[in-house]
């Protein structure tokens, strides 16, 4: 795969078409009819969350989110294939992958409401917490490998960052030392073409993302990150490359944000109505939708079914979090450090006081 689809030939990877029509049977994965179903399954259920999630926003009950919507399929395939004791080092729109891992999305909502607890993901294990900083998460998923590859373990690290994050430096340093240690990392770039605003054209002069894992000496390649069969093969065979010490896998997921990057930000001013109409006929879920009717796996009677249901729980869930009680004083302060140093514990103890003050005050 990796020389068919060298990013140096600028080629990409895609086995299903805009209709979900095979046109790559060479590389068609061998999955389940179940396991295809679920993986649809769980994009759906990803979608729903993310739509109702933007609503609570909107009504004022949770903070800045970023949306997933439009990339589900990035996430449905990794999802589908990450191992229980594989680590997953998200970005902040990995939520289809996280919740296959065992992360709730109560614990997500407690995390956009700001409590520590959010990051706990006490059912997933060897998942590090969601990175706000820019490409950060990608010099730890690094540093996993090796200690994955000093102990000898059957793991693969999954590392995720978005287009605008490969403009950081901490990705080149993260691809560069991972290529040589030869450590067992899948380096998965979402590029929904707009880092916040800023096209991808504007972040680099290569004609591909991919082609970065030249320079580096490692693997890569460029996917249709809208084509989950396309997804699902190419993560497949990174966990072989890396499995069989043959080192890390840079893999570019050619998507689109369909919404907002983050609830803060308005698409409208730098993206056209043309664009968005265009890639809409690309959409992971109306295309994978489009081969399970095509081998009658999946209706629309059976979607108009489950919809409600998912909407009902992701409700069940949202409301748990938004009764979940006053944030903790404590935890302004003490997640900072290991051992909490001196001049903070001065400042908790300054913040105690005050708080003492201000309730006497209104008594």
């Amino acid at each position: 795969m990796f020389n068919e689809y060298n990013p140096l030939k600028k080629t990409i990877f895609q086995i299903i078409d805009d209709n979900g029509k095979v046109i790559n049977k060479g590389w068609m994965p061998d999955i389940s009819d179940d396991r295809l179903i679920k993986a649809y399954k769980d994009m759906l259920f990803a979608r729903t969350a993310d739509l109702q999630i933007v609503s609570y926003q909107r009504q004022g009950r949770i903070y800045t989110y970023p949306p997933n919507y439009g990339q589900e399929a990035i996430s449905g395939a990794t999802g589908a294939i990450i191992g229980e004791n594989d680590w997953m080092v998200p970005a902040f729109r990995e939520m289809g992958a996280m919740l296959a891992k065992g992360v709730t999305l109560k614990e997500l909502f407690l995390y956009f409401m700001g409590y520590e607890d959010g990051s706990k993901f006490q059912h997933a294990k060897f998942t590090l917490p969601i990175s706000v900083p820019i490409a950060s998460q990608l010099l730890h998923a690094a540093g996993i490998g090796y200690a994955v590859k000093y102990n000898k373990e059957k793991k693969v690290v999954f590392g995720f960052v978005g287009d605008g994050g490969t403009s950081e430096g901490d990705f080149h340093e993260a691809v560069n030392f991972a290529g040589v240690w030869k450590v067992p990392v899948i380096f998965i770039i979402q590029n929904n073409q707009y880092g916040i605003s800023t096209p991808t054209s504007v972040q680099t002069a290569s004609d591909s993302l991919a082609i970065k894992s030249v320079a580096y000496g490692v693997k890569g390649i460029k996917v249709d990150g809208n084509d989950f069969f396309a997804m699902y093969k190419a993560i497949q065979e990174s966990v072989k490359v890396c499995l069989e010490g043959e080192g890390p896998v840079l893999i570019e997921a050619l998507t689109y944000r369909k919404g907002a990057h983050t609830t803060s930000d308005d698409p409208t001013k730098y993206r056209t109505r043309e664009e968005e109409e265009a890639w809409d006929i690309k959409d992971p879920l109306k295309r994978l939708k489009g081969y399970l009717k095509s081998k009658k796996l999946w209706s629309d009677a059976e979607e108009e079914k489950i919809i409600p249901q998912f909407k009902e729980e992701i409700d069940r869930q949202f409301i748990e979090a938004e009764n979940y009680g006053p944030y903790p004083k404590e935890d302004v302060f003490k997640y900072l450090y290991a051992e909490m140093p001196d001049d903070l514990k001065e400042q908790e103890q300054q913040y105690e006081r005050y708080l003492q003050w201000k309730a006497a005050k209104v008594k």
